[in-house]
């Protein structure tokens, strides 16, 4: 009965969707990929505020529900059934009243299984696609028969593309190529390889600021060349060359929609990246932690603990890795490989859930000491032993699946628990049911 409940509220959710873009008629901006797609759609929306009246997806909405939502300006009805009729209701009025309606649309699309983003390519017809980062070992290829296959998913869009639609893809990613092929119009590449990129990311460094003897990351800085034009962007309260990917994702579109490149820039001054995507906090005993809960994949993990082996300072480098989920029958090697990453770059070493011991058995296959490698079956037990473990200057990578509730953990240990609904990730009474 739930589930065809279910199909009947996407069926009625789709209609009304469609119906109001052909009623409105927004430029339609969607954002798929594997790693960083809502870190790209808001930074996206930061980029194109500044020129027209934006709405973007709330969270992650990006499913055969979350896109219509979107759309409507309509919020998760969760187990509410009178929200999901009121949701309908506001659907209606949308098609039957006037209505000022933005003029365009960032909308994150997301594939969890084989199927997903052709059945909303279908109807949604995108102005501009925008690919993130896919990988090697994407996450969901659980689903898949291969990562070829789930690249040919997210490729769905790509092919369905408006005429005269432009493909902003991820030149530093492997399968750009591909990609390319199916693109019916313009291609414009973003990425750090001059090789590849029409919009050059270059010279990035970590932003400090000196605290006594301590020297503490506030963010970091970078170039952006396009055209010949090169501008400085800073980006405050996050770490990695990762964060870079999304802001050149919005030069590019901003590239395709001709706006000036310096007041692009400038958008970025106060931009603010999502929770649980390389934030920095204040941590207890004046520690820093790098708070990537949010969720976990091979090539994400990789650039974290690449960012955490970057981080100058008189502290020790602490990485808590847990689970990532979905990875199939790659996930043993997966793991494996990110506790070799991690014993190059970290003094200890704590991982959390059953398919981390991999990663553990991984950390010490490369040499890390056992006496440095602890781990947890779950993320209370893993947080309440960092918090003893913690000494000032520290510095703490924090990164999983969505359900190894990573945040749990930054929770336990970060200066200011009494802001974590505003700083953390998953921090709905929806989720806070499920911990």
């Amino acid at each position: 009965m739930k589930s065809f409940l279910k199909y009947i509220i996407v069926w009625l959710l789709t209609l009304e969707a469609r119906l109001v873009l052909a009623k409105y008629r927004p430029k339609v901006i969607a954002v798929t990929g594997s790693v960083g797609k809502t870190s790209a759609k808001d930074a996206i929306y930061t980029a194109l505020a500044e020129f027209a009246y934006v709405r973007k997806s709330e969270k992650s909405f990006n499913s055969d529900i979350g896109v219509p939502l979107a759309i409507l300006g309509c919020p998760n009805g969760w187990q509410n059934p009178l929200r999901w009729v009121w949701n309908m209701l506001m659907g209606a009025m949308l098609i039957l009243f006037p209505y000022h309606y933005p003029s365009v649309l960032v909308l994150e699309v997301g594939a969890d299984r084989p199927g997903d983003i052709r059945r909303i390519a279908r109807w949604l017809r995108p102005d501009i696609v925008v690919m993130t980062r896919i990988g090697k070992v994407p996450v969901h290829v659980e689903f898949f028969k291969s990562p070829k296959e789930l690249v040919l998913e997210k490729r769905a869009l790509v092919e369905s593309l408006q005429h005269g639609g432009v493909a902003i893809l991820n030149g530093d990613d492997e399968d750009a190529a591909l990609l390319a092929a199916a693109a019916p119009g313009r291609v414009i590449r973003y990425g750090m390889l001059p090789a590849g990129a029409d919009v050059l990311g270059s010279d990035d460094e970590v932003l400090y600021e000196r605290r006594g003897r301590r020297k503490v990351p506030l963010g970091i800085s970078f170039k952006v060349t396009c055209g010949g034009v090169m501008v400085p962007v800073s980006l405050h309260g996050v770490l990695g060359r990762q964060h870079m990917y999304p802001v050149l994702a919005a030069f590019a579109v901003g590239v395709a929609e001709e706006y000036n490149l310096v007041r692009l820039a400038e958008t970025f001054r106060l931009h603010e990246t999502p929770p649980g995507r390389m934030r920095l906090l204040s941590g207890v005993k004046d520690t820093t932690i790098i708070d990537d809960s949010y969720n976990a994949s091979p090539v994400a993990v990789a650039e974290a603990l690449a960012t955490l082996g970057r981080i100058d300072g008189s502290g020790r480098r602490i990485a808590v890795l847990g689970d990532m989920m979905e990875l199939g029958k790659y996930s043993k090697e997966a793991h494996r490989l990110a506790g070799e990453e991690a014993a190059g770059v970290c003094n200890e070493l704590l991982t959390v859930g059953v398919r981390a011991r991999d990663i553990a058995e991984g950390a010490l296959q490369a040499g890390m000491g056992e006496a440095a490698v602890f781990q947890f079956d779950n993320a209370a037990e893993a947080g309440k032993f960092l918090e003893r473990l913690l000494r000032e200057g520290d510095v703490v990578l924090i990164k999983g699946s969505q359900a190894v509730r990573m945040e749990c953990i930054v929770e336990e240990i970060m200066a200011e628990p009494e802001r974590a609904e505003e700083l953390l990730v998953r921090q709905e009474a929806n989720w806070k049911r499920r911990v």
